[in-house]
């Protein structure tokens, strides 16, 4: 009597958990991608609000405010760009070169409003740090969007679109806020590998001759002309060591005019986003015109050099994560640039000649890295 007690009460109790598995299996899947969700996104937040007390801390201790900077910062954290139209693509580079000049023109004018009493190049890392923690902000109110539309809607399938990509959206929001203690900090970034590159190409070539450097050649950018193994090399990078990235396609174009298209090679060497699986710091060579971000400087680049002088272009890049290109350089990319510097010199001497005219770029952000 007991047993059969038993598997009745057994036999019910296991009908129940079938019936609510079945009518209710999609609510608890979804309050449990909501969990994971609101877990993420209470980081989130704590990471934006730490980015802010941060920037808000350097603006206060090197900018010397008038006034309490919360309002204006906060200001920027919602700032925006549209982009230039490209149902029509004739001259939309130069659009989105305008869109961009008067972007950074409006952020370096408020950054010296805010920050009066900043150098130059301590406002730049500002600028680079009001950027960092602007992204950390925006990916934590995407977040929250789709959560609470989620919730709204009550939407399994979108829910799910969100908590499927939080890993990767997680590592790339703390790699950005890596990269904002590191502008704050004035530390040198895995983006700035190239400039540190051709920085030691010039420091072992300066103790044979001295190097006639040039500041602002084009704004935000320094060209360092050098005798190397007999070539005249003509070396350009951001200016630093403020955070920036300068305008190298368009030194690039006006050094090969001025030049009159005499330049026998150029070299560009910059980091490159890695595999999964590929070692941090590995050394590979390509062709073509090696620059990310917006497709200006490229497209200057492909057009002087390429197109009007048919210049050779020959690419170095550093392999790197994302994470490893916002994080302060790592020991696996500072172990690469005596190698990566190794290689531009056999470069040069196995693709020109003595007498010949050679560009060398390090493309990247100079945070930290001096002239």
């Amino acid at each position: 009597m007991q047993t059969n007690e038993l598997n009745w009460i057994f036999q019910i109790i296991f009908l129940a958990f079938f019936f609510i598995i079945f009518f209710y299996n999609q609510r608890m899947q979804l309050w449990m991608m909501q969990k994971q969700i609101e877990a993420a996104l209470r980081e989130l937040q704590q990471m934006s609000n730490e980015g802010k007390d941060l920037l808000i801390k350097i603006v206060n201790e090197k900018g010397k405010p008038k006034e309490d900077p919360r309002d204006r910062l906060q200001a920027l954290m919602d700032f925006f760009v549209v982009e230039p139209v490209n149902a029509d693509p004739a001259g939309v580079i130069w659009r989105m070169e305008h869109i961009l000049d008067i972007r950074k023109f409006r952020w370096e004018k408020e950054v010296a409003e805010i920050a009066p009493a900043a150098s130059r190049d301590v406002a730049a890392n500002i600028e680079g740090t009001i950027e960092a923690a602007m992204s950390v902000y925006y990916i934590f109110k995407v977040i929250r969007h789709f959560l609470l539309l989620g919730k709204k809607t009550k939407s399994l399938i979108l829910i799910m679109q969100v908590q499927m990509q939080l890993p990767l959206i997680m590592l790339i929001a703390k790699a950005i806020f890596k990269a904002l203690k590191a502008f704050g900090s004035g530390i040198p970034i895995g983006d700035g590998v190239g400039p540190f590159i051709v920085s030691g190409l010039v420091r072992e070539y300066s103790r044979k001759s001295l190097p006639l450097i040039t500041k602002e050649y084009t704004e935000d950018i320094t060209l360092i002309e050098q005798n190397i193994e007999g070539r005249n090399a003509f070396i350009i990078r951001a200016t630093g060591p403020g955070a920036r990235v300068g305008k190298p396609g368009e030194a690039i174009k006006k050094l090969v005019e001025e030049k009159n298209g005499q330049i026998n090679h150029l070299i560009m060497i910059d980091a490159g986003l890695k595999l999964e699986g590929e070692k941090t710091g590995t050394i590979i060579e390509g062709v073509g015109a090696v620059i990310g971000g917006p497709p200006v400087e490229k497209y200057k680049i492909e057009e002087a050099a390429g197109v009007k002088y048919q210049l050779p272009m020959d690419g170095i890049v550093i392999e790197e994560s994302q994470e490893d290109a916002f994080s302060p350089l790592g020991k696996d990319l500072v172990n690469a640039i005596p190698r990566a510097i190794e290689r531009v010199k056999n470069m040069i001497m196995t693709r020109t000649s003595e007498g010949e005219n050679v560009i060398i770029a390090g493309i990247g952000n100079c945070c930290g890295i001096g002239d």
